[in-house]
């Protein structure tokens, strides 16, 4: 038995939730596999849900959110997975209802366990963490329908949050001509630094205008924000490209016809990291350490401690976070 510690939100008798750093020990952790020492996670906006009392994601309190976790395995019943690798956890019910990577320890099963791969480094990892592997499997599952570099501009909504700067990223090191879309005028500069070729405000596609198609204009969409906003990046699809769809932010809802699919032949695909069965994970993260691995990383850190989460938290619902928010336990 260890003692460490976590970053926990409990639930008060009046329906209010607090946060506070607490003393644990390996032994209140689930039963799992594999107990891994946690060297970093991240900040993603579904953490934020969990700190704050969202049922669809957490249910039971007292809770450690932190759906992203790298570090080194400590105890494995699993022979499979040595102690002394460095490991990768995302998705599955891992800071949902399974205590998170917001502790310096948790405990898994094996099978959602990924080995770090050459080329990556724990911090990278989690740099890149939930919101960046969604932004690989999205280009992943676009290409995969038949997106190309010749294919015409591809257009990233939310474009400064975890998941679209890390799409506008790789898309632009891939050689796609990249389009962001941002309310931040702010955060231009920001937008044009990671490789964006033009940057649209994003008042111009919130119009909810009954018209079924728009000029065809994106060779691929990556949709980070959903709603109205979605809909008309569908209807401007190139004829036969697509959409992914991986937030709701704006909304879950969209104001949709069958128009743009039937008349325009596209396609719009849903993206999920959770449940992805883990050798799919895998290969997303290997793809990431290699062919897909991103210059300079650091462009995108807003550095974050355990005494910081809870600030960093607040500004992530506000909509004020940019890049990606990294926690690196002091143990």
């Amino acid at each position: 038995m260890t003692q460490f510690k976590a970053f926990e939100v409990t639930k008060e008798e009046d329906g209010s939730f607090t946060r506070a750093i607490v003393e644990r020990d390996t032994s209140d952790l689930p039963e799992g596999d594999v107990l891994i020492r946690v060297a970093y996670s991240s900040l993603n906006y579904k953490d934020a849900l969990s700190a704050t009392g969202n049922p669809g994601v957490t249910r039971n309190y007292p809770h450690t959110p932190g759906i992203d976790a790298a570090g080194v395995v400590a105890e494995s019943s699993d022979a499979s997975i040595a102690e002394g690798t460095e490991v990768i956890v995302i998705g599955f019910d891992l800071g949902m209802n399974t205590a998170g990577g917001y502790g310096e320890y948790i405990s898994v099963p094996s099978g959602w366990v990924t080995p770090l791969p050459a080329g990556l480094s724990m911090r990278d990892a989690m740099i890149l963490g939930t919101a960046g592997f969604t932004a690989a499997l999205c280009i992943h599952k676009l290409e995969s329908a038949g997106m190309s570099p010749s294919g015409g501009p591809v257009l990233v909504t939310g474009a400064t949050g975890g998941v679209g700067s890390v799409a506008v990223r790789l898309l632009s090191q891939a050689g796609y001509e990249t389009h962001a879309v941002t309310g931040k005028a702010s955060e231009h500069e920001f937008l044009r630094n990671l490789g964006a070729s033009e940057i649209h405000d994003r008042s111009e596609f919130e119009d909810e205008s009954s018209r079924p198609l728009l000029r065809e204009t994106w060779g691929g969409v990556v949709d980070t924000v959903g709603g109205a906003i979605l809909f008309n990046c569908i209807k401007a699809l190139k004829y036969g490209q697509s959409a992914a769809a991986c937030g709701l932010v704006s909304s879950p809802m969209i104001p949709a016809s069958v128009f743009p699919f039937i008349l325009r032949h596209v396609n719009l695909l849903g993206i999920d990291s959770v449940e992805l069965p883990l050798d799919e994970k895998n290969v997303i993260w290997s793809n990431l350490a290699s062919n897909w691995k991103i210059d300079n990383l650091e462009d995108f850190v807003a550095p974050l401690t355990i005494d910081t989460l809870s600030d960093a938290i607040d500004r992530i619902l506000a909509g004020e976070m940019v890049g990606r928010g990294l926690l690196t336990h002091s143990s």
